[in-house]
């Protein structure tokens, strides 16, 4: 598990360096527009929505170790392709790529996880994942852009193209072993796609029947489509309603990875005291209250404390929703279900970035936050209610 985490560690740094080395490199050379700029996060997250669910079919097929190792090769492979990419469409395409091998990796950790760690460590486990990820998100932005103005956007690359080596090599230097996964099929291709598309329906089966699974999954997709609704409408609110600079956006756009990260630890100590149910459905409100915050009460002060609220109450959201997953989930299904969850909770996001554009032109970039604030406590109750029905 420690040498599966250093992976992550490296592999998510490189990844966040290359990302912001391209929206600086979309935006300052390229000259990209908003709609542009949106389209570097949609070409990024888009395949997954899509590829998500039948990867998950395949890694619940495959040995995982190869699988984690191949997808770690191709993706440095394709990441070289950024070097040479002069057009906004030629990012595109390399992200899309990117993304669509990102969609085999992604499920067959959460499968490595969950065979090396014990079912009463999952919450631990996943929390120092998610230390791994907001780190690097908070990292990676100022570390990509002093190498960018230093160097070039090159070197960000191929940091990145590095990062998928050491990954490869640290998780190529493990045993992973697992119960038998399901034997691929044999016969005629309409055979083999007939069993394909069975066993991606059995996993879908599989959420929409498990009370708890499905509404965590929904709470996640509703607070990352929260996030992706004010994501790329906080500048605006920082220049139009503050009447701040760019640096005060800097720091208000990174205090929600601030909050994940002190989230995700205090969330483990939490757990302890408190159910998996209880804890999303408070991170559901917590969202509501802090993007509520940041709606009603337009000061420096109030926004710096409702991005934090609002990261900290997802923290307790994604890691009680993940553990359970990965701790209810039988073991031949772990690939299908956490992919189909990737695809829902990211199809959230996307359409939070799309939406947001269009609601605050009609109706304000105030009034949207109050619709998402509405949207979460709204979730919240009626999860409660769901839930101790189906129970």
């Amino acid at each position: 598990m420690r040498r599966v985490w250093y992976a992550q560690v490296i592999s998510l740094f490189g990844d966040f360096l290359a990302l912001f080395a391209v929206i600086a490199v979309v935006s300052f050379r390229m000259r990209g527009t908003p709609t542009q700029l949106t389209g570097v996060q949609i070409a990024y997250m888009l395949p997954i929505v899509f590829v998500g669910p039948i990867a998950g079919v395949f890694v619940d097929r495959w040995p995982l170790k190869p699988t984690l190792i191949s997808s770690d090769l191709i993706r440095a492979v394709l990441a070289l392709l950024l070097i040479p990419s002069t057009a906004v469409r030629h990012v595109y395409v390399v992200l899309a790529a990117l993304s669509c091998v990102s969609a085999f990796f992604g499920p067959a950790q959460t499968v490595t996880i969950r065979t090396y760690v014990p079912a009463a460590g999952l919450m631990s486990a996943n929390a120092l994942m998610q230390v791994a990820f907001m780190g690097s998100r908070i990292v990676g932005p100022a570390t990509a852009g002093a190498i960018v103005a230093t160097f070039t956007p090159k070197v960000c690359y191929l940091i990145d193209v590095a990062s998928f080596f050491v990954s490869a090599s640290l998780i190529g230097s493990v045993v992973i072993r697992r119960p038998a996964s399901i034997q691929v099929p044999t016969g005629s291709s309409s055979n083999r796609i007939h069993a394909i598309w069975t066993d991606m329906k059995a996993g879908m089966r599989f959420i929409l029947h498990h009370a708890a699974i499905l509404f965590f999954v929904l709470a996640m997709a509703a607070g990352l489509f929260t996030i992706g609704c004010f994501a790329p409408l906080i500048s605006i609110y920082v220049r139009d309603t503050l009447h701040a600079s760019a640096g005060l956006f800097g720091f208000v756009s990174g205090n929600v990875g601030v909050g994940m990260l002190i989230g995700t630890q205090i969330v483990r100590q939490l757990s302890r005291r408190f159910s998996d149910t209880t804890l999303v459905i408070s991170g559901l409100a917590g969202i509501g209250a802090g993007v509520l915050l940041l709606g009603a009460v337009p000061h420096i002060s109030a926004a710096l404390a409702a991005t934090f609220i609002i990261g900290f109450a997802f923290a307790a959201i994604l890691v009680p929703a993940q553990t359970l997953i990965q701790r209810e989930t039988p073991h031949d299904m772990l690939g299908r279900v956490g992919s189909t969850n990737a695809s829902v909770i990211f199809l959230g996001q996307i359409l939070g970035l799309v939406l947001s554009g269009v609601l605050a032109e009609l109706l304000g970039v105030r009034t949207v936050f109050f619709l998402c604030a509405a949207l979460s406590v709204a979730l919240a109750a009626g999860g409660r209610v769901f839930l101790r029905a189906r129970s």
